[in-house]
């Protein structure tokens, strides 16, 4: 008798967890296919946007240029003054201007914001192939985020970074990513979806830090167009 309690025992733990684990990878391939579908995402090699930061009353155009999983180059226009940030997977460089603490000539990133620069190689998070990426995803469970049902999941990177992601449970999109860097905690909500040859982007993205709020705006989305390489090496 006891033997069967036993055995009865293991095998609801074992649906109990086979079960866990096949609806965090539902949510998760839904997830994919509400953005296009892995094979549209991994077509796309670059990714060209033009967007406007929102902050203590000024707007700041921007350009981002990423050539998907190899580098990103983003540039800035503050009061006239332009800001370049350059990040090609180990190293990185920028341009300061001088009312920014910088000497407008380029300089090498900080090692601190190489870090943060990681997250931007990959445009679509890590969900989206999580598990070639080595991520450990968890379903925490489902909560209301602007009175929305969402999945809220848990996510582990190979390198001990915790995020913490909220997918609308109609949807299927990425509504809120919450994170922690350099002992701050950051919450980027996601909102205004459209989609661009077949795939669907947030076009506004409010973050929220202990040093207040960004709004950032997108304006123009533009796929696998040609990048001239050169324009993520430093400057002699």
């Amino acid at each position: 008798m006891r033997t069967t309690k036993l055995m009865a025992t293991v095998v609801a733990a074992f649906i109990s967890v086979s079960t866990f684990a096949q609806t965090v990878d539902e949510i998760v391939d839904k997830h994919v296919a509400a953005l296009g579908g892995l094979d549209k995402l991994k077509s796309i090699t670059s990714i060209s946007t033009e967007r406007s930061l929102a902050v203590q009353g000024m707007e700041i155009p921007s350009q981002t240029v990423l050539l998907v999983n190899k580098a990103v180059r983003s540039e800035s226009t503050v009061m006239g003054n332009s800001m370049v940030q350059v990040f090609d997977g180990t190293s990185g460089w920028m341009i300061r201007p001088t009312m920014m603490g910088g000497t407008g000539e380029p300089e090498d990133m900080p090692a601190d914001q190489l870090k943060q620069q990681k997250g931007q190689l990959d445009p679509f998070g890590p969900l989206v192939d999580y598990k070639q990426k080595g991520n450990k995803v968890e379903l925490v469970g489902k909560e209301k985020v602007d009175k929305k049902d969402n999945y809220h999941l848990k996510v582990t990177t190979p390198t001990g970074d915790v995020l913490d992601e909220y997918i609308d449970a109609n949807t299927y999109l990425l509504t809120k990513t919450k994170a922690t860097a350099n002992g701050q905690e950051i919450e980027i909500n996601f909102s205004e979806y459209k989609e661009v040859e077949g795939v669907k982007f947030a076009y506004t993205m409010d973050m929220t830090t202990q040093m207040g709020n960004l709004t950032f705006i997108t304006s123009k989305i533009k796929l696998n167009g040609p990048v001239d390489e050169n324009i993520f090496k430093k400057p002699k």
